[in-house]
């Protein structure tokens, strides 16, 4: 290509990035990186590594989750690496991001190529996710506070319709069925009277989202010290913080509902000798939480609001006075709530979840996490030049456990009646009883045991100025024990999790232009059967520093850095060993699967009736086959990638294409081996067969420019993702419903005709099997054109998107002006479908009904109905079909802050050595056709808007 050519090439493409309006993801040209067991140049990356610096982003986006929106800064990263969850680990010890604060982390590092984490072994063979907390340096003893208070805003609400007019449209589903509304439907009176609200304790109508249960918005606050500085031999970092919300909640046990945390971290580093260094880490994280108990917010999606006929509140001065029964059980009562009501019930609902919101007790749940971890690292160039040593210990522990208080109460059910026009209550079924306690109980108990060893060579020579070589020779052991005992009965299920793998690095590069890197981990399993229980991971990775060459120089002068690598990476692991005992699929293990058992359980046995047709007995079957050959699962993943920069560092980008096959996957053998081998025992074993592929294009492009006093920088972050399945067990029944060939996440469902209009283009139609079908259901399409619909008329409608997206982004923009700096953030996917099946579409049986149900299909609205019929029998309609099917694409504004920095010469004679306030807004906008539908939570806690002022000074 000529050198114009290249160059207008070149200009094309940044002046793209240029007119995307400003933005730089937060990936810093550090001068080291913190990747698998080392630290190495930033310019020196030859793998799939990007880098974010938490304190400078601290400066202009304040967050508390360690990995907080680390979307808009990764390509590739959407919470998880393509659908599969990386290894996290904290200072080199896999740890739960959840234990670290945002305030806490002087960098992460995201490595997604298989290159990159080979040293790793099995554990992190979806890649790995390296937080690195901040350490003391050389400085004056520094002290820096920051702290924040919010608001949380709820988004939206689901609307339901009112009692009334959900009793009515019960009564229209009841006669759509054929059902007679006298016997399980509503009186006209009682819709009336429930309308007119006169008597809501006899008619009752209940707004799970009014103002007198939950509060308008709640708080959290958090304050953060931060204590730092050393000299040449000790140098240490201390961080305090304590944090508090309550909820939205304001009835019952409820209204006290809130969430503590304190968080105490020491970092410390010596140097001992001159050959000899140490560090020291140790951190408490103590949490508590107050709950009361009541299921509220699943009961709020599920509870009609007549509340199944009866009120949750009996009046007393509603009862009887006459009646001396009915006032002796108001004075022995323990519940007589607000001194004006007694619990309402029914033989069905003897208890419901005001009652125990009011009644219940609650339950405390505390949180102890302690870490540990001690380092050491010897430089033996006294033996020989370049060499040292390291070795680091861990040890972490974490304990759960509840102190509960519960009441039993007892609810009752009134009789009505109407005396000289008024609303009486002439007698009172009882239900459960009142009891007395004082006592709180432990509940659940749960302990989680990290360990973690490691030692390793490392050698780091440079020759002659222009050769540079690096080698490592390492051990690492790690095991993660869970214990549980849920009934407090003093037992424990102990299956502890185990990562062992000797690794060795080889690295060279030649005045930082060409690179080589071989890289392999001897990894070994006690999941697999003996013999097969060892393996080895190599890795290759090449890199070329093209803008070097004189010939490029010469070509392309507005190319300040142009790299290319390749890499290539066959990882064996064993976190996909996985499966199940016969007739238990709902209990994974992942232990033994290669040995065979037999069982005569009443689990799994078979039971056999003697001649007499009467007696019998329990017989031996086969439960699994053995299989001494079964191994490891195998990553083998290729990469290219492209790191450059342009115009004096005004734009940046980094791109990288990967292909990726994970084989061996576990499966039972259902096309291998004749149908025979089960039915009445199972001989068939676990094998290696399964075979998914994964490729895509992740990238990242920022731009940093000037303008006068203005600086700005914009970045883009994204990935283009597909998936296909290589290989399955399968053995379809139409060749279209095969899963092989077809992307990890496609979805097979139904395709939809529209509703049907009349019986007559029901009988002209192939027949529906999932249950009645009446004009106003939905019609399915015949996909085999055997005249039924079936499973079999099920196609491929899709990508749901579980495994990521086809199309994921991020963004970021920061603006400074003099003292003031604006920052936002946000993210976004494309190209995936989801399906409105939730209790809030799909209305059936006596569930609640959303105002969705309007659009419902009737004689006379059958031309523009947008829902089916109303019935209690929705085994037709309620299936996923392109009927509920919606694109999930969307954007969501994330972050906006603004921070003003005070000018240090304000406090040029005290004892402040900076200022900095700022406000906030996180969760702000979502951008979709869908936007109602992802911005409101059913059965859960609302999505909410964080609004916050902060502040942080120094000292």
């Amino acid at each position: 290509m000529k050198k114009r050519n290249i160059k207008t090439c070149f200009v094309l493409i940044a002046a793209f990035f240029t007119g995307l309006t400003g933005l730089h993801a937060q990936i810093e040209q550090d001068s080291l990186v913190n990747v698998a067991f080392r630290t190495i140049a930033r310019e020196d990356l030859t793998g799939t590594i990007s880098i974010v610096n938490v304190p400078d982003l601290l400066k202009k986006s304040y967050g508390t989750y360690s990995l907080d929106n680390l979307q808009s800064f990764v390509g590739g990263y959407t919470g998880n690496i393509w659908g599969q969850a990386p290894l996290i680990l904290v200072d080199g010890i896999p740890r739960r991001a959840s234990d670290i604060r945002m305030v806490e982390v002087e960098s992460i590092t995201v490595l997604k190529g298989a290159s990159s984490v080979i040293l790793y072994g099995s554990s992190a063979s979806r890649g790995a996710i390296l937080i690195t907390t901040k350490r003391g340096s050389i400085k004056p003893l520094t002290i820096d506070v920051r702290a924040n208070t919010g608001l949380f805003v709820p988004k939206s609400y689901p609307n339901y319709l009112n009692a009334a007019d959900y009793m009515t449209l019960y009564n229209e589903a009841l006669t759509n069925d054929g059902i007679a509304t006298s016997g399980a439907g509503y009186t006209q009176e009682a819709i009336d009277n429930t309308r007119s609200g006169t008597n809501p304790y006899r008619y009752p109508d209940i707004d799970f989202f009014s103002s007198e249960y939950l509060k308008k918005a709640y708080s959290r606050s958090d304050i953060t010290t931060e204590i730092s500085g050393g000299d040449k031999n000790a140098r240490y970092y201390t961080n305090l913080g304590l944090a508090y919300n309550n909820s939205l909640m304001k009835y019952g046990e409820q209204k006290k509902n809130n969430d503590f945390a304190f968080n105490v971290r020491g970092n410390v580093d010596m140097d001992i000798a001159k050959w000899l260094k140490a560090s020291a880490d140790a951190v408490a994280v103590i949490s508590n939480n107050y709950a009361g108990r009541g299921s509220f917010w699943s009961s709020a999606a599920t509870i009609a609001p007549n509340f199944n006929r009866f009120s949750p509140f009996i009046p007393i001065s509603m009862l009887d006075p006459e009646n001396s029964q009915l006032q002796a059980i108001v004075k022995t009562s323990n519940h007589i709530i607000d001194g004006k009501y007694l619990l309402g019930g029914q033989s069905t609902n003897p208890t419901n979840v005001f009652s125990d919101m009011l009644a219940s007790g609650y339950i405390k749940t505390r949180n102890r996490t302690f870490m540990y971890n001690l380092n050491a690292t010897a430089d033996l160039r006294s033996v020989l030049e370049g060499l040292s040593f390291t070795t680091a210990n861990s040890m972490d522990y974490t304990s759960v456990f509840s102190e509960a208080y519960q009441l039993p109460y007892r609810t009752y059910r009134p009789t009505w009646a109407t005396v000289n026009g008024q609303d009486l209550i002439t007698a009172l079924e009882p239900f459960g009883e009142d009891k007395n306690s004082t006592n709180e109980f432990i509940g659940r108990s749960t302990y989680t045991q990290t360990m973690s060893v490691r030692s390793q060579f490392n050698y780091e020579r440079n020759f002659s100025g222009k050769h540079n070589v690096t080698a490592a020779l390492l051990g690492w052991w790690y095991k993660r024990q869970f214990s549980s005992d849920p009934d407090n009965e003093g037992g424990s299920d102990y299956q502890p999790f185990k990562n062992t793998n000797l690794g060795f690095q080889a690295g060279y590069n030649y005045q930082k232009k060409y690179y080589a890197d071989f890289s392999a981990a001897l990894i070994h399993s006690a999941k697999l059967p003996p013999g097969k229980r060892n393996a080895l991971s190599p890795a290759v990775t090449l890199g070329w520093r093209v803008s070097d060459e004189e010939f490029f120089k010469n070509t392309v002068s507005f190319v300040d850095n142009l790299k290319i690598t390749a890499s290539y990476a066959s990882i064996n692991q064993d976190i996909d060993i996985t499966g199940y005992r016969a007739n238990n699929t709902s209990e994974p293990v992942d232990h033994y699967l290669y040995q065979g058992y037999y069982s005569n359980t009443a689990t799994f046995g078979g039971w056999y009736q003697w001649r007499d047709g009467v007696a019998g007995g329990r017989t031996t079957l086969s439960g699994q086959a053995e299989n001494p050959d079964l191994t490891f699962v195998k990553r083998k993943e290729f990469r290219v990638g492209m790191e450059g920069a342009l115009w004096k560092n005004l734009v940046s980008l980094d791109v990288n294409y990967f292909s990726q096959t994970t084989d061996g996957l576990l499966a039972r053998g259902v096309s291998i081996y004749p149908a025979y081998f089960s039915g009445s025992g199972d001989f068939r074993p676990w094998i290696n067969f399964n075979k998914d592929k994964r490729s895509g294009l992740d990238f990242s492009v920022n731009l940093n420019k000037n303008i006068a006093q203005v600086q700005y920088s914009l970045g883009l972050v994204g990935m283009i993702y597909s998936s296909k399945v290589l290989r399955r067990d399968e053995l379809p029944e139409e060749s279209y419903l095969a899963r092989t060939g077809r992307s990890l996440d496609a979805y097979y469902g139904y395709i939809s005709e529209g509703l049907f209009e009349n019986q007559a283009e029901i009988d002209n139609h192939a027949r529906q099997t999932f249950g009645p079908v009446k004009p106003g259901d939905i019609k399915y399409k015949d996909i085999n054109n055997d005249g039924l619909i079936d499973s079999r008329d099920q196609i491929d409608l899709g990508h749901t998107g579980w495994a990521a997206s086809p199309f994921t982004y991020g963004l970021n923009l920061t603006v400074k002006w003099k003292n003031l700096t604006f920052f936002a953030l946000g993210s976004g996917n494309r190209g995936a479908i989801g399906f409105k099946n939730s209790s809030y579409y799909w209305v059936g049986g006596t569930g609640k009904y959303s105002d969705v149900v309007w659009g419902r299909w009737t004689e006379s609205t059958k031309s523009n109905a947008t829902y089916p019929r109303l019935t209690t029998n929705s085994s037709n309609n309620f299936r996923n079909s392109t009927f509920w099917m919606y694109k999930t694409n969307r954007f969501d504004l994330n972050r906006v802050q603004l921070t003003y920095d005070f000018n240090q010469d304000v406090f040029k004679n005290s004892f402040i050595h900076g200022l900095s306030l700022y406000v906030q807004g996180d969760n702000l906008l979502v951008i979709s056709r869908e936007r109602e539908l992802m911005e409101t939570n059913i059965g859960l806690e609302p999505q909410t808007r964080f609004f916050n002022l902060g502040i942080r000074t120094s000292f």
